[in-house]
């Protein structure tokens, strides 16, 4: 029987809950691909009632990350390279914008906020610490974009970047090191910090398209 644990709500509801074990069961090998789970199975590891389950299940269905089989429950559908494709479409139509926004509009605690971010990163990297070094580069993102002034895209761009997670560890489905990975990112502060919106735009852009030419590439 798969090992889940269910996050606390932290002021979302219980299916946003929900959602986030099985993405992370799914991530951790806990639910393995093509093997079909029920909703009673699920609400009873979870020990929640079935409704949020199956709320959940419907969100994440929408997202591409399970299948519903009807009657049955529900299988896991990895990303393929064409969804990964158009996951790294929507993240260059969103993120490259959105840092040259901050790099004119992010206020100092904002601005102090990505460098330090960086900065844990380059400590992980450093160490080889990649329990420390994701959460770091993940945060970068989310407050590079709350610095743009667009929280609603800072949540897509999560969620996006959650279903990616599922293909493994960037270093290993990319083929960078920690220290590659954090050097593409210290031109995008950098220029933040700077207030150089035009160099900001363009690093972004250039980290956003390696990396998806990496994982498609690693997916065909």
């Amino acid at each position: 029987m798969p090992s889940l644990v269910l996050p606390s709500p932290a002021g979302g509801s219980l299916a946003d809950a929900v959602a986030v074990a099985v993405r992370d069961g799914i991530a951790a090998g806990e639910l393995a691909e093509g093997t079909t789970y029920s909703v009673y199975q699920l609400a009873e590891i979870l020990d929640v009632s079935r409704s949020p389950v199956r709320e959940a299940l419907l969100r994440l269905a929408e997202a591409g990350l399970v299948e519903i089989a009807r009657n049955r429950g529900f299988r896991v559908v990895l990303p393929s390279a064409h969804d990964v494709e158009e996951i790294f479409e929507i993240r260059l139509a969103l993120e490259p914008p959105a840092v040259r926004r901050a790099a004119t509009r992010a206020e100092a605690g904002q601005r102090d906020l990505v460098a330090t971010h960086l900065e844990t990163m380059r400590d992980a990297a450093e160490r080889d610490d990649p329990a420390a070094f994701w959460p770091a580069d993940r945060a970068l993102h989310d407050a590079l974009l709350r610095a743009s002034g667009n929280a609603r895209a800072a949540s897509i761009v999560d969620d996006l970047r959650a279903t990616t997670a599922l293909l493994g560890p960037p270093t290993t489905a990319t083929g960078r090191t920690l220290r590659e990975i954090h050097d593409e990112h210290a031109p995008i502060v950098d220029a933040v910090v700077a207030g150089d919106a035009a160099a900001a735009e363009a690093a972004m852009r250039r980290h956003l398209s390696e990396t998806g030419e990496r994982l498609v590439a690693a997916l065909t």
